[in-house]
């Protein structure tokens, strides 16, 4: 694949800004939705924050060489959630996410330390193509199911008892919102075939403009996509508002809205409407000090540090991936310790800000892939525009705004490309041969059948267990080609 733009190529500062925005798009929804998961006060536009200085801090360690962003990671959820377990309060489960992000940033520097005095040779040889190949294949086609489920969902949910738009219904059904007492109790407005629509419109201009588009056009495909569906989305759901027709109310206008509203509950325009300064981690985090004990810092090593060592696994599968896209090696150059140093210390600075660990982004990774874009400068104004976007409500409320259908259908693309980026790497691998056959095998079922273990807080991921099996399948059978020869 020729790309459009190489590593060190420069644009003019136009296309800079709409191709940084791309990115941001491709990345946003994921680095968004963790602190929401994780709840407890978190901030998404800090978490943005964070994730934009991060990327800032592993372009640094990579000397520029590594054109991918990094967001918030979901392999730590159940770790930080372990943060606020035992009902401590906001101020001590907030420092405890900041300590969790050093004792895992801190296994990124040992190993990287590691990895600089023996050298990178050996995870070349523990995790060859056929390893890294379907294991790459398998971090696209495990998100098939998030896209899938996107694809089919609206925004509007509303209460079968008050018969009111949830946010502006009765007590008891906001009390009731986003608890297992919910299910059942509020349903989708928006008919899964109109979210469908929405979705493909979003897949297929995309598709289209990243094969036919010309100039600018090619490289813009995401914004395109995602600005086509959501017109379809806010027209279905005006027809749907104006008609009562329901099945048409695909959008949420919540977040929106809340720009125009003040502290008394009115509406108007205020400061608040424009500008706001997010609430970063650190800031809750400085009154945990007096509380926290060391049964609790125990606590907090032992929930983020397992999670580490899976998580170095995708690491090395991420950037083989975007090793074969941009055609150079990016462990040897500028080196596997560089890359972990920029992930482990750029997860410690993101999290201080936002609470939550960094990870490289295979939407990004996907995003590269698909517009032929490797240019280094653009992860840099993505980053920098991250930081200036969490201080801007419009554009946050903006991202907040667009239906899960409309990213479900890019998501499509992205995570297909992924998947056909690590099966690529499978090109040159002899299948006719067991050790090779094998090893494929297994990575591929485990994976995209869901294995995951559990030790008691701790969780090995599909994709972790997956690489494991492959790596032990493959030294298994390391001598079958000996074998072969001697006959």
């Amino acid at each position: 694949m020729k790309l459009i733009y190489d590593v060190e190529d420069r644009m003019s500062f136009g296309k800079m800004v709409v191709f940084a925005i791309q990115q941001l798009l491709a990345i946003m929804a994921a680095t968004l939705v963790v602190p929401m998961i994780v709840g407890h006060g978190m901030k998404s536009e800090a978490a943005l924050f964070g994730a934009g200085v991060g990327t800032l801090v592993y372009i640094a360690f990579t000397k520029k060489k590594s054109p991918v962003f990094l967001g918030s990671s979901f392999a730590f959820l159940g770790s930080m959630a372990a943060a606020f377990a035992g009902g401590v309060s906001a101020a001590v489960g907030y420092l405890g996410l900041i300590l969790g992000a050093i004792f895992a940033g801190l296994v990124y520097v040992v190993i990287a330390i590691v990895v600089k005095a023996v050298g990178v040779d050996w995870v070349n040889k523990l995790m060859p193509p056929v390893v890294i190949g379907p294991t790459v294949a398998i971090i696209g086609l495990s998100l098939a199911g998030n896209a899938i489920g996107d694809l089919q969902s609206g925004e509007v949910s509303w209460c079968s008892s008050c018969n009111q738009v949830v946010g502006d219904a009765c007590a008891e059904c906001s009390a009731l919102l986003g608890s297992d007492a919910a299910k059942g109790f509020l349903e989708q407005y928006a008919s899964p075939l109109i979210t469908i629509l929405c979705g493909l419109v979003t897949l297929f201009v995309t598709v289209l403009c990243s094969t036919y588009g010309k100039k600018t056009l090619k490289l813009i495909p995401f914004i395109i996509g995602i600005l086509a569906g959501y017109a379809v989305a806010l027209v279905l759901t005006l027809i749907g508002n104006a008609a009562d027709v329901n099945a048409l109310k695909v959008m949420n206008f919540n977040s929106l809205a809340a720009l125009f509203q003040t502290a008394d509950g009115s509406f108007g325009v205020t400061l608040k409407t424009f500008f706001a300064v997010p609430e970063f981690t650190f800031m809750t985090a400085l009154g945990g000090f007096d509380e926290i004990t060391g049964a609790y810092i125990g606590t907090i090593a032992v929930a983020y540090v397992p999670v580490a060592f899976v998580v170095f696994a995708e690491h090395i599968a991420d950037h083989k991936n975007i090793s074969s896209i941009i055609e150079r090696d990016l462990l040897k150059e500028p080196g596997l310790s560089r890359t972990l140093l920029g992930d482990g210390v750029g997860s410690m600075v993101g999290a201080f800000f936002g609470g939550c660990p960094n990870t490289t982004y295979g939407e990004s990774v996907g995003c590269v892939a698909i517009t032929r874009n490797a240019s280094i400068v653009t992860i840099i104004s993505a980053a920098v525009g991250a930081i200036l976007i969490s201080f801007l409500s419009p554009f946050v409320a903006f991202v907040n705004s667009i239906p899960s259908c409309v990213m479900g259908g890019v998501c499509m693309a992205l995570y297909g490309f992924i998947a056909v980026s690590g099966l690529k790497m499978l090109r040159k691998v002899d299948l006719g041969q067991n050790k090779n056959l094998f090893t494929a095998s297994v990575i591929l079922i485990a994976g995209i059948g869901g294995l995951s273990v559990s030790f008691g807080q701790v969780t090995l991921t599909a994709i972790a267990c997956a690489l494991i099996l492959g790596i032990i399948v493959n030294v298994m059978l390391s001598k079958e080609k000996d074998e072969e020869t001697e006959e």
